[in-house]
């Protein structure tokens, strides 16, 4: 999780491997995307605006009591356990500057944000809240749309999510916007399990390390998270996994907002079993990667919810271990 706002730097971005789909995606061809605009009409009281960090107060009360609300509502804990927490998050993103935010305004009084994270060339969507009190009315799509134009307008060459199992609104929602379904992600927490394994070492990472570290990512994924290994380092919260005297994987953080990416799963087992917390509700582990899911539960962790990872534009099948963030 960001800690303070920092300035994401990009050097390192390479171009997709070629095999990947070159083909943009185009959100306003989308079926969906044509009834949004055309039931623009009905949240005609409702303002769009950029951002800024003095929203966060309002911003943040509103993230917290919507996923308060549809959390309970399915008898599960909430994404955030205080309001603080929610507001610390989206003040950091309200302040960084490549986190693009819009704001849904009603009478003068915010009902709504979303974020698109653009530190990659790949974006990132969330976490998109609307005031409890105000739902139904069409600021959901609204929020959505707006983030998704932005996409477009920045040239992105793809945007990924990730949405609540047990959400089953916003998974047809994205689903008719576009996105494609993916793979299901466990969310794990329980107490860190202090293991270390014979011949892997892990240490925290330095600026040194962002190449051998973009080039796993590149091997994996098929880009580099460049900006956002550097936020990582910068707080002191990514670390490195050294095999055979060569760095084999790298993590921005074994938690809700960090992501993880590795040669093998021996690499992604060595930094989970270094990790001092699991922060936020917990880490994403993809749910097919029996191996490491396995290992983690024989270790005591335990399943907290399902989530979804969801993807429209340029996708490849990774090329090794990982681990998203809960915005990809």
């Amino acid at each position: 999780m960001l800690k303070t706002p920092i300035t994401a730097l990009t050097e390192g971005r390479k171009a997709p491997s070629s095999t990947l789909d070159p083909d943009r995606f185009d959100i306003q061809r989308t079926n969906a995307g044509r009834q949004l605009r055309e039931r623009e009409h009905e949240t005609v009281g409702i303002v769009l605006r950029p951002g800024t960090p003095a929203d966060a107060p309002a911003c943040g009360n509103i993230c917290y009591e919507a996923f308060k609300a549809i959390c309970t509502a399915h008898n599960f804990p909430p994404d955030f356990p205080t309001p603080e927490e929610a507001r610390g998050l989206l003040s950091m993103f309200l302040a960084h500057r490549d986190f693009y935010s819009v704001v849904a305004e009603s009478e003068g009084r915010i009902v709504g944000s979303n974020f698109l994270d653009e530190r990659s060339i790949i974006a990132g969507v969330g976490p998109i809240t609307v005031d409890p009190t105000g739902q139904n009315r069409g600021v959901g799509g609204r929020l959505m749309q707006d983030v998704l134009d932005r996409a477009v307008q920045q040239k992105a060459v793809g945007v990924r999510l990730l949405q609540s199992g047990y959400h089953n609104r916003s998974l047809c929602l994205y689903t008719k916007l576009g996105f494609r379904t993916r793979e299901p992600v466990s969310v794990l927490q329980g107490t860190p399990l202090g293991q270390r394994f014979v011949g892997y070492e892990v240490r925290p990472a330095t600026t040194a390390d962002v190449i051998a570290c973009n080039q796993i990512c590149n091997q994996v994924h098929g880009f580099d998270r460049a900006g956002e290994l550097r936020d990582a380092i910068e707080q002191n919260t990514a670390s490195v996994v050294e095999h055979l005297g060569r760095i084999a994987g790298y993590t921005t953080g074994i938690a809700f907002f960090g992501h993880s990416v590795a040669q093998t799963n021996r690499d992604l087992m060595a930094l989970i079993g270094a990790a001092p917390e699991f922060g936020g509700p917990g880490f994403l582990l993809p749910t097919r990667n029996q191996e490491v899911f396995s290992h983690c539960l024989e270790a005591g962790l335990k399943l907290v919810f399902q989530m979804t990872l969801m993807t429209v534009g340029l996708y490849s099948e990774p090329a090794g271990a990982y681990m998203p963030s809960v915005l990809y």
